[in-house]
């Protein structure tokens, strides 16, 4: 069910950047001119800047910078029945926040948003740098009722789907390194985690999370990233909007999701890797269970497992592991 913040701005961004009368929005939420000025402080307080003009009415002038929901669903172009959208300002972790509504009983598919992690993180356990900077924080959840092995590209289908989004969206060039980091010229933008949980031989919940860089500024970073991360904005040269590519990002993940689970992705797959793999024909090393493993990239399989042809002509198949890039072909 809309609220009046749906209906005011469905009803401002459809006419931007024209204006609309107070008339108009009273009419369409059923309430007094005077309400519809509450309702336009309460955009206010949350970040909103309008314009105001007599006889003519209102006009978006500036839009959060930060997780707005009413805003992200209102941009929302795919929007599979009974989906929902959780905003958070904080969380420990927008993937485990997932997990624990999923537990609770919550219909999915939804998505949460967190303004900022406490206890963000990546593949291996390993920490992700999670303040309220302008980056989105995204889980996106699932429950499938497949079998597990039908998921093994899952992860990579879906970071490629990402990065085409960002290309459409940003007019930006972002590759991917096997198995799930987004990157602009060797510098990490994005990673993705997805995890699940398996009852017998059926997947039961699955939860996809994707860190993105997008506004953070590029003096903002920890010692220790420092000149390994960068953010969308440093890429372009301009803040982006940050709603309206969140509610782009969502949709295309819905889809791509659906995609996937009906089959109906392995020609798409195989293009979309052709155009954003940042590994082909490189020399990397690869971590796995401890145990190092050097080669040249020779593609992957049909399930998403990487090809590392070593120096003696043998090609092995590894389906997960650390990758480091050695050399340029």
């Amino acid at each position: 069910m809309p609220t009046p913040d749906h209906l005011i701005l469905r009803e401002l961004l459809a006419a931007d950047p024209s204006w609309v009368s107070g008339a108009r929005l009273a009419t369409k939420l059923g309430v007094s001119r005077v309400a519809v000025w509450q309702h336009m402080e309460k955009l206010r307080a949350a970040g909103f800047t309008f314009e105001a003009q007599r006889a003519r009415g209102y006009r978006i002038a500036a839009r959060p910078a930060t997780p707005h929901a009413a805003l992200i669903e209102t941009q929302l172009k795919v929007r599979p029945r009974g989906f929902s959208l959780l905003v958070l300002d904080e969380t420990d972790s927008t993937n485990d926040e997932a997990a624990r509504q999923l537990g609770a009983g919550r219909s999915a598919p939804f998505a949460v948003i967190a303004r900022r992690q406490t206890k963000g993180r990546g593949r291996l356990g390993r920490a992700w740098h999670s303040e309220s900077n302008g980056n989105l924080y995204l889980s996106v959840a699932f429950r499938p009722r497949v079998a597990p092995e039908r998921m093994g590209a899952f992860t990579l289908w879906m970071g490629l789907n990402v990065c085409e989004l960002l290309a459409n969206f940003a007019k930006v060039s972002p590759g991917l390194k096997w198995p799930n980091d987004i990157l602009f010229d060797g510098r990490k933008a994005g990673g993705i985690l997805t995890e699940a949980r398996i009852d017998a031989d059926e997947m039961r919940d699955l939860v996809f999370g994707l860190g993105l860089n997008i506004n953070s500024p590029a003096e903002g970073w920890p010692s220790l990233l420092g000149g390994r991360a960068i953010s969308l904005s440093e890429v372009t040269g301009t803040p982006l909007d940050f709603n309206r590519l969140a509610a782009a990002l969502i949709g295309r993940i819905l889809l791509a999701y659906t995609k996937f689970t009906d089959g109906d992705y392995t020609q798409t797959f195989a293009d979309l890797w052709h155009r954003f793999d940042v590994l082909r024909g490189r020399e990397i090393a690869l971590l796995e269970g401890g145990r190092r493993h050097a080669g040249t990239v020779a593609g992957l399989d049909d399930e998403g497992a990487l090809l590392l042809r070593d120096s003696r002509g043998r090609t092995q198949r590894y389906r997960a592991g650390e990758v480091t890039i050695e050399k340029t072909p």
